[in-house]
């Protein structure tokens, strides 16, 4: 499905991946592996709901689609992680999401040896709320440049600083922008990065 996605969507350039975990609420006693997590669709900073049921990974292709306007997120592979407890139950190593996603990653590097792939995406952090907003408050702002596209436009500040004893060494002078931002995850904190 992966090969079929990439010739229609995404044939050159770096190959834009997305990673999501789901709940998909189910009840049963055969359904063995289902687990308590929270909700991020109802929880808030406040307010914690759980939801019952099976926890999947999703790894998608980013792709613009031109009729659409818009990028979609269209899932080629899907691993359930069971919850801790059950892990635990059946004498398993529990994988945290962060694991499942890199061993996702894996595969599709090995599906796509040659072709760049980008999972990360930085965001400037959230606009001043307005007075009078509705809804839940924004967590985060318009989505950053890649660094591969900072690194060669014209319009980047760089500022040249010397560090001593590089890696043991004698001193260096090197070059770096710097500038705030914020990293992402649904159900999570926003995480501030510089």
């Amino acid at each position: 499905m992966l090969g079929l996605l990439i010739h229609a969507f995404a044939p050159t350039g770096p190959v834009i991946l997305g990673v999501d975990d789901t709940i998909e609420r189910r009840r049963g006693k055969r359904i063995t592996a289902k687990g308590i997590y929270r909700d991020p669709v109802r929880s808030s900073d406040a307010h914690f709901v759980k939801a019952s049921g099976l926890r999947w990974i999703s790894l998608m292709l980013l792709a613009p689609i031109p009729w659409a306007a818009r990028t979609w997120a269209l899932p080629f592979l899907t691993a359930l992680a069971p919850s801790e407890r059950y892990c635990r139950e059946r004498g398993r190593r529990h994988k945290k999401l962060t694991d499942w996603a890199r061993q996702m990653m894996l595969q599709v590097r090995r599906w796509l040896p040659e072709r760049e792939l980008v999972l990360a995406a930085l965001y400037e952090p959230a606009p001043p709320r307005r007075p009078g907003t509705n809804g839940r408050p924004r967590t985060k702002g318009a989505r950053l440049p890649n660094l591969s596209d900072v690194l060669v436009r014209t319009s980047t500040r760089w500022r040249r600083v010397t560090v001593p004893r590089w890696y043991g060494e004698g001193d260096r002078v090197v070059e770096f922008c710097s500038a705030p931002a914020v990293w992402r995850h649904g159900g999570k904190p926003v995480v501030p990065i510089r």
